[in-house]
């Protein structure tokens, strides 16, 4: 694993262990915050996940409306990631083993590499990992810049192309998890199976906040 992923998720561990480090009822709401006033309060306005609109496995358009009444979670991949892509989609398949049939949750990872990741590749890709809905799990590709942009600024992760790295990529382990509301209210590292078996605890929890 190079050192520059290997940084993005020692911040990552360092940001949810500061969130976690109390008892809390609920996840925290991560991300950037900006605060206005209305009838002379001040008001939380929170980091939301911003417009989009990539096409899946099966040409169909995913934007955030196609998360309405969802909590799901994201990540950033390439399918001819040679480091750290194989060990987050093991990981990745635990969780969609877990949660499949929750009518509330979905999963969606974004290919860093549109012009090698087509739609016809991301159709073959799903499949030979065992993922046969994509009501559930969206494999998604479209412009690169819009791609990154959505990585970086939306869920402020690491995306971009480096000729110097291996497979000529950056991008971020992080599994990152989103709420109805497309707020952020988790990171986890996608290589370690012990910060996903506490995505996977995790996930229930943002779920009862909605019974």
């Amino acid at each position: 694993m190079n050192i520059k992923v290997l940084l993005s998720l020692a911040v990552f561990s360092i940001i949810v262990s500061a969130c976690n480090s109390g008892v809390e009822s609920k996840l925290p709401i991560m991300g950037r915050t900006e605060y206005e006033e209305v009838n002379g309060k001040l008001d939380t306005i929170y980091h939301t996940i911003p417009n989009y609109s990539f096409v899946d496995q099966d040409s169909v358009e995913v934007t955030p409306d196609t998360f309405d009444n969802k909590i799901y979670v994201a990540d950033f991949f390439f399918g001819t990631c040679p480091t750290i892509c194989p060990i987050m989609k093991r990981q990745m398949i635990r969780v969609y083993d877990e949660f499949k049939d929750n009518t509330e949750f979905a999963l969606l990872s974004h290919t860093i590499d549109p012009d090698h990741d087509t739609v016809a590749y991301l159709k073959d890709y799903s499949e030979k990992i065992g993922v046969m809905d994509n009501m559930v799990w969206h494999f998604v590709t479209g412009d690169k810049d819009k791609i990154y942009e959505t990585g970086q600024e939306g869920y402020m992760v690491a995306t971009s192309e480096d000729p110097e790295e291996v497979g000529g990529f950056i991008h971020s382990g992080a599994f990152i998890l989103v709420d109805k509301e497309k707020r952020i209210r988790g990171f986890y590292d996608g290589t370690e199976s012990k910060d996903v078996d506490r995505l996977i605890n995790d996930i229930p929890k943002l779920l009862a906040e909605y019974k």
